[in-house]
């Protein structure tokens, strides 16, 4: 793959979306070719996968069901977005890909972390970030934010047990990929995190085409 894709992930409320926002827009300033897009969603059939995860309404979802349909919208986000901007050349930002498949109906549903995996290999093609940011919020934190968000969706809605699964999912998975997931420690300000996270992705793409 000629380009670079990076993804962002941790729990909800954490921040993460805004920053993968404010980190596009400096890599276009600075002439980065750049594409961001996010998880369930990223395409028109990803966008109406996405609306029947998040639905509170459907309280009957079997879990399997669940980790069907976030693979389904994964499979079509990489086959129509993600890999053709890959081969073209392009930064790919994304807001969560696999790993959160991982932490959240892995650890969290307490399905095998194995067959969860699996699914998603099919699923991408074997597709895996080059670079991963895990935004670190406890789950005291996370909930506060979530609330004052106001309206949760129906994986939100999930009791403060499966988020602390969720959260310890997340550190084994940064445990076991030190190269790939850095871990941003995410109750700190917008400026301070997004200058962190700039300098990092800069020094990281630099070093790259040197080594390319």
């Amino acid at each position: 793959m000629k380009g670079t894709f990076i993804t962002v992930e941790g729990p909800d409320g954490a921040g993460k979306t805004t920053q993968l926002q404010l980190l596009g827009d400096v890599l276009k300033e600075k002439g980065y070719n750049v594409m961001t897009t996010r998880e369930p969603g990223g395409t028109r059939v990803g966008n109406e996968i996405r609306s029947l995860i998040l639905n509170p309404d459907f309280e009957e979802m079997k879990e399997m069901t669940e980790i069907l349909l976030y693979a389904a919208s994964r499979a079509q986000h990489v086959e129509e977005l993600i890999r053709p901007a890959l081969e073209a050349g392009t930064i790919v930002l994304c807001d969560r890909f696999v790993d959160a498949s991982l932490a959240y109906q892995g650890y969290g549903l307490g399905h095998p972390i194995d067959l969860v995996r699996q699914i998603n290999d099919s699923a991408t093609g074997g597709l895996a970030p080059d670079r991963t940011y895990l935004f670190d919020l406890t789950v005291k934190d996370s909930k506060k934010r979530m609330m004052d968000r106001g309206a949760l969706d129906r994986i939100e809605q999930r009791d403060d047990a499966f988020r602390a699964r969720v959260y310890d999912g997340f550190q084994q998975i940064a445990a076991s990929d030190p190269e790939r997931v850095q871990i941003v420690q995410a109750n700190r300000s917008i400026e301070a995190i997004h200058q962190d996270l700039v300098e990092d992705v800069i020094t990281y793409l630099e070093e790259k085409e040197r080594f390319s």
